[in-house]
């Protein structure tokens, strides 16, 4: 069909109405995004190349009674290469030295890095890995390195940090120290000081306007934060670093020697109820012993002979019996509803006096003391153990604190005609070791019970208190003072008269009290019997200055498993260490006159620190625990690497103090 004019005239017009109803749809888009979606798209606009981000905090650093540091937030650099974004000519010039460095730095062939490089230029990387969790100074040096040097722009030099908490101790007291993680739902899971003390710690986030530029990097809009970040607080606690690594070593080496499932030791001020040292151990299927858990604070199990202590305490305390009252243990066995209490001996130690019963551990001596006074009114004796607070917790900050049980005779659910004389020598009540301790404790601390605690204040810094913790006494008095010293006596001939359970503890050089505690467990099952091993008590006896038990768990029968001869030792050791490695003061005459000394010293410097509170000072050489104080107190920001003394500083001694407020320190 021929083409005419009119066919040409009427495709122009189809065309040309077209692009009218087009122009017309634009006009009518361009009102529309300009008057009614203006606002939804200008938002869409910012959200894309604005936000108001968050400032992390500092956490607070978590420390040893002696300001030894037990956790601490270290950064971390992740550094990675944009391969693309470096000019052909820089690459080529310089891939040859970056590789030289690299392998300097991290002790590998320089040709792994040159070729490695190559092939991230080779595959346009915009984000190739070059190392991980690198330390600030490792961080400053390998930003220097060829290519590097010249940035994220022009050298390619990209770099994340993350912050990272680090025991500088190992994994000595991890567990308590413990830790605070938060999920992506927001949900904390909350372990030791670190989890009962987050609020704390965790200080407060700051925001600051951030705006994106290039490759996807952000940057701060101006110079001032919406919201300045507050850092946390410091934890000042009670652990001692010396007598916690005598407490760990001592455990781990006899969990070792008897192949142990797990085990815990716990070592307490008398007075304060401070926690020195508190170690729990448990086996992996390597056979390795780690932290695993909080045994000490929330695995309640029965005490065995343990418990005869606070039985004693009850019959005492009633004035029922006297500490020379006779008892016959015949021939060591007694039974009750089909049931029958042995001694360990098997043959019983006949006519004995209480006191010996309890040194001995005559389970039949003392069942039957409880039961021929208490028989006939079990009430009176289970109150009395509920008047002196065993079966309350102890109000612990950490978490996950194990529940005591001591069945009473209104529970008939829970209450048997067994249950009376097995409470006696500790079967059917429950105690975790830490509850058990902080009776042994009130004995030696002459009736007054404390409460433990792990904490001795939460600090702004060295010199500006937020908290104090003091100590907390549960009860003024569980028992009369005549009690206390009769069961003192018992538990010191436990460890020195020849017939007690513990006399192979025994040392002339320093004095120790104590209970032994060898205690069947899962016993319903007749084969592979399983026992639970402990010791607790204090030293020294005149003047008991640290409470102690020890608690293991599952030893090897074929080894051994009494609690003399397995807890026992770990009990000895460390009061032996602490006796040896306690240091001794010689006096000094002219107190004043040097006091005197130190007193100007101190004021010379603190008259020059008010005056030329802009200056750097010199740090290098001292402890951390001093050097940190002394910088923040200048307000300055500090960060360490390592532990011990300070050998470098990133800001230089003698300048002025600018706008630069964060110091490194690197330590030994």
């Amino acid at each position: 069909m021929p083409v005419t004019d009119k066919n040409i005239l009427n495709r122009l017009y189809f065309i040309a109405g077209g692009m009218f109803l087009f122009a017309i749809a634009v006009v009518v888009q361009l009102v529309n995004i300009q008057f009614v979606d203006g606002d939804k798209y200008k938002e869409m606009a910012q959200e894309r190349t604005l936000r108001n981000a968050t400032i992390a905090p500092s956490r607070g650093n978590v420390y040893a009674d002696d300001g030894s540091l037990l956790a601490t937030s270290v950064p971390k650099y992740d550094i990675f290469f944009d391969a693309v974004t470096v000019k052909e000519k820089t690459f080529i010039d310089n891939v040859k030295p970056l590789a030289d460095s690299l392998a300097i730095m991290f002790n590998k062939p320089s040709s792994y890095y040159e070729k490695m490089l190559r092939k991230a230029r080779k595959d346009k990387s915009r984000y190739f890995r070059i190392a991980r969790k690198l330390s600030y100074s490792e961080y400053i040096r390998i930003k220097q390195f060829p290519i590097f040097e010249h940035g994220a722009n022009r050298g390619g030099f990209i770099d994340k940090v993350k912050t990272v908490r680090e025991h500088p101790i190992g994994g000595i007291a991890e567990r308590t120290v413990g830790y605070e993680r938060k999920d992506d739902k927001g949900y904390y899971t909350r372990v030791g000081l670190e989890g009962a003390f987050g609020e704390y710690l965790r200080g407060k986030e700051g925001r600051r306007l951030e705006q994106k530029i290039a490759k996807g990097q952000w940057k701060p809009v101006s110079g001032d934060n919406e919201l300045e970040p507050q850092d946390g607080f410091d934890i000042i606690s009670t652990v001692n670093v010396n007598i916690q690594d005598i407490a760990h070593h001592a455990l781990l080496e006899q969990l070792e020697k008897y192949k142990a499932d797990h085990g815990c030791v716990v070592v307490m001020e008398v007075a304060t109820g401070e926690i020195k040292a508190i170690s729990n151990l448990g086996r992996n299927k390597a056979g390795k012993y780690y932290e695993r858990l909080n045994y000490a604070v929330g695995e309640s199990h029965e005490p065995g002979s343990t418990f005869k202590l606070m039985a004693m305490v009850a019959a005492l305390e009633d004035k029922v019996i006297d500490s020379n009252y006779v008892v016959d243990t015949g021939d060591g066995k007694l039974k009750f509803y089909g049931k029958t209490v042995r001694d360990s001996n098997n043959k019983g130690y006949g006519k004995i006096s209480a006191s010996e019963a309890f040194e001995v551990s005559s389970n039949t001596g003392v069942v039957k003391i409880i039961t021929d006074f208490y028989g006939k009114n079990p009430e009176k004796f289970v109150d009395r153990l509920y008047n002196m607070g065993l079966n309350d917790k102890l109000g612990l900050p950490i978490t996950g604190e194990g529940a005591p049980i001591i069945p009473h005779p209104n529970d008939k659910k829970g209450w048997f005609g067994t249950t009376l004389p097995w409470m006696a020598f500790g079967y059917g009540v429950s105690l975790t070791p830490l509850q058990t301790l902080t009776f042994y404790n009130a004995i030696a601390n002459d009736g007054e019970m404390v409460r433990p605690r792990f904490v001795k204040a939460v600090r702004e810094n060295w010199y500006a208190s937020e908290k104090e913790f003091d100590k907390e006494v549960i009860n003024p008095s569980i028992c009369s003072k005549t009690t206390v010293e009769k069961v003192k006596k018992m538990m010191q001939n436990v460890v020195e008269k020849k017939h007690g359970t513990g006399n192979s503890l025994y040392s002339a050089d320093f004095s120790m009290a104590g209970k032994t505690g060898t205690c069947q467990k899962n016993y319903i099952i007749k084969d592979n019997k399983e026992y639970i091993s402990t010791f607790s008590g204090f030293f020294p006896v005149e003047n008991p200055k640290y409470s102690c038990i020890v608690v293991i768990h599952e030893p090897d029968r074929s080894i051994g498993y009494y609690g003399a001869d397995v807890s026992g030792p770990v009990f000895k050791k460390i009061a032996h260490k602490i006796y040896t490695d306690t240091p001794i003061f010689d006096e000094v005459e002219n107190i004043d006159e040097v006091q005197g000394v130190v007193e100007k010293d101190f004021e010379d410097y603190l008259e020059k620190s008010r005056k030329y509170e802009t200056i750097i000072p010199n740090v290098v050489g001292m402890p951390a625990m001093d050097a940190i104080p002394l910088l923040e107190n200048l307000g300055l920001r500090v960060e360490i690497n390592g532990n011990g003394k300070v050998t470098k500083q990133s800001l230089e001694a003698g300048k002025k103090i600018g706008s630069q407020k964060r110091i490194v320190l690197e330590l030994s």
